[in-house]
């Protein structure tokens, strides 16, 4: 993880962000272990009591549950609950902002399709 920090956002809300980056970009899977706060605080040099708060989010959420004496697991299908938040958070917020410059700048909808 880079340990670059925006100062507008409180550290613990971008911790928790990265990690869900990684659920969505499948560098941890459902059902695979998150690394320890002790271990992220010490990669992050941040306090452990940040990586907590982080972790405690995605707890509260159902992303990661606690297995007594083994640590947090991500949760079976978080990957696919975290994809339908982000593509309805993209539908709703994003893109009809994306389209409204699209149309202000008259770009022809076929040159953005030839990237992909």
């Amino acid at each position: 993880m880079v340990s670059q920090w925006a100062d507008n956002t409180p550290i613990y809300v971008q911790l928790r962000e990265r990690v869900l980056a990684q659920i969505l970009d499948g560098a941890i899977r459902p059902g695979e272990a998150l690394p320890s706060v002790r271990q992220v605080a010490g990669e992050l040099a941040i306090n452990p009591i940040t990586v907590t708060k982080a972790y405690q989010s995605l707890t509260d959420e159902g992303i990661v549950e606690k297995r007594r004496g083994l640590g947090l697991y991500v949760t079976e299908g978080a990957d696919r609950e975290l994809r339908k938040r982000e593509r309805e958070r993209f539908l709703n917020d994003e893109w009809p902002q994306i389209a409204a410059r699209i149309r202000r700048l008259e770009i022809d909808p076929a040159v953005l399709l030839r990237d992909f």
